[in-house]
């Protein structure tokens, strides 16, 4: 095991020094997803699609899924089928083979584990932990307001991952899964040095306008599941990706830089402040 519990994927090698990568992730009705609202097969493909994310987070290539369902007592096969569908319509678009799992039914509502199982791309695994004062933070699209469908219809940045780790050095990779703010704070915790974000190049979504009950910002912060790659380069690196938008219909922006010490700061006109990693966070009653 080269890397356990605490990136987006553990880093495994086998005989020969063949290396592997696995994530897994569970997603449920209620939590995930609204199964009345969205269906089997949306809620299929967005299993898919969030663990997929997880090894576009490490660089990697997705070689394999295994999956897990717990169906509602209820549920019909015309049900179970639109539900595989969506699954294996978002492994397709990735070459990835569904190569197994289990079913189960029970008296409670849907719920899905998802396992991939990948390859590391041509630099290796890129974890959130090699960060260094003065690295720039960009990410590859506008954040905020997901949950009027972009939580559900993503598409994982596997493809936007591996070419941006043949044309640079990527120090540190993350997909924004809970947050702008709490994935970089977990770049910085996990690299050792403190992050600042500029509040005037945060790339900001239009839904995160229509969302409502925060400002566009606050959503662009810590809303989360925009699974957009958040990754730390070195300055002149920053440079040429912006100058050179090198990534097929995707648009990469600067969103701040990483600095000597430790903590998370807002810069917002012309001030720095102390900025809370807020995020999604699942919390027990307890």
């Amino acid at each position: 095991v080269q890397v356990g519990p605490g990136d987006d994927c553990a880093v495994l090698t086998g005989p020969g020094g063949a290396g592997w990568i696995a994530t897994t992730d569970m997603l449920m009705d209620g939590v995930d997803f609204l199964l009345d609202e969205v269906g089997p097969r949306r809620a299929g493909r967005k299993a898919m699609a969030a663990n997929l994310s997880d090894i576009a987070a490490m660089a990697g290539r997705p070689v394999a899924a295994v999956v897990s369902v717990a169906l509602p007592r209820h549920a019909s096969a015309s049900f179970a089928e639109e539900l595989f569908f969506g699954l294996k319509d978002c492994a397709d678009e990735f070459q990835t083979a569904i190569v197994g799992g289990d079913t189960n039914v029970w008296d409670g509502r849907l719920a899905l584990s998802v396992t991939v199982m990948g390859e590391p791309g041509p630099a290796g695994a890129i974890l959130r932990s090699g960060a260094r004062p003065g690295d720039r933070l960009l990410v590859t699209g506008p954040l905020g307001g997901s949950i009027l469908g972009k939580h559900l219809d993503f598409t994982p940045r596997v493809r936007e991952g591996l070419l941006l780790a043949e044309m640079t050095s990527l120090h540190a990779l993350i997909d924004i899964s809970d947050g702008l703010a709490a994935d970089a704070n977990h770049i910085g915790e996990e690299s050792g040095c403190g992050i600042v974000l500029r509040a005037a190049t945060i790339p900001i979504a239009p839904s995160a306008y229509q969302a409502g009950g925060k400002t566009p910002l606050e959503r662009a912060l810590s809303d989360g599941e925009d699974f957009e790659l958040l990754f730390a380069v070195t300055p002149e690196e920053a440079r040429r990706l912006l100058d050179l938008q090198p990534l097929p219909e995707v648009t990469v922006y600067e969103v701040g830089e990483c600095v000597a010490g430790t903590g998370l700061y807002l810069e917002d006109g012309g001030k720095r402040r102390p900025l809370e990693p807020v995020g999604f966070v699942h919390q027990t009653d307890a």
